[in-house]
């Protein structure tokens, strides 16, 4: 007897670039969100070693300190997942060679990069802007009170609410430094690992 072929589910495999520098609960809604809206099977956190359009502004923790609080705050998470790549690949970090290596690891997968939707409109500007655009989807996160992105061509793209939350890496930084609190900005083991090795002070 003839059966129909069943044709397997491709893997949704999301990507979550930034400094992460430090990591907070923001960044933690938003990876939730991305993966409950997209129904991906897994998201990998991905420390930028330096971002192309923050060339004056060099992350100001050490890769490995970022790492350990990623490590951290992403603990018992198992669908999510930590990737250095960018960070042994060093100099500026840009989207399309970490796309490129994706894709030849996972030619299997389809892939949703994840991105603020304030950054939507310097898609155009990206190095490999075309070739980035043919190896992913973006899933725009839209911050309380942002209108929802427009993809320029030839870009692809969806935008999701996320969680009603306004955090940014350098509040919490700027907090620190003013020997404020940031406990309830992040989870307590980043808060901790922030105090104890004297971060961002």
């Amino acid at each position: 007897m003839n059966q129909d072929r069943i044709t397997p589910r491709r893997m949704r495999l999301g990507l979550f670039g930034g400094s992460f520098d430090p990591v907070h609960w923001g960044h933690l809604w938003a990876a939730r969100a991305a993966i409950e809206a997209m129904g991906l099977d897994r998201l990998i956190f991905i420390p930028a070693a330096q971002s192309p359009f923050k060339t004056d502004h060099p992350p100001q923790a050490p890769p490995a300190e970022r790492v350990r609080l990623l490590r951290l705050a992403l603990a018992g998470q198992t669908d999510c997942e930590i990737d250095d790549c960018e960070l042994r690949r060093g100099g500026i970090s840009y989207t399309v060679d970490t796309l490129r290596e994706y894709t030849q690891r996972y030619p299997e997968a389809d892939l949703f990069y994840l991105i603020g939707a304030d950054h939507v409109p310097t898609l155009p500007r990206w190095r490999g802007a075309d070739e980035v655009a043919r190896r992913a989807v973006f899933v725009a996160l839209i911050r309380p009170g942002q209108p929802a992105a427009e993809f320029p061509p030839p870009f692809r793209g969806v935008n999701i609410a996320g969680f009603p939350v306004g955090l940014s890496s350098s509040e919490i930084r700027t907090r620190v430094r003013a020997g404020k609190p940031i406990d309830w900005l992040v989870p307590p083991a980043v808060a901790e690992a922030i105090r104890l090795r004297r971060l961002y002070v």
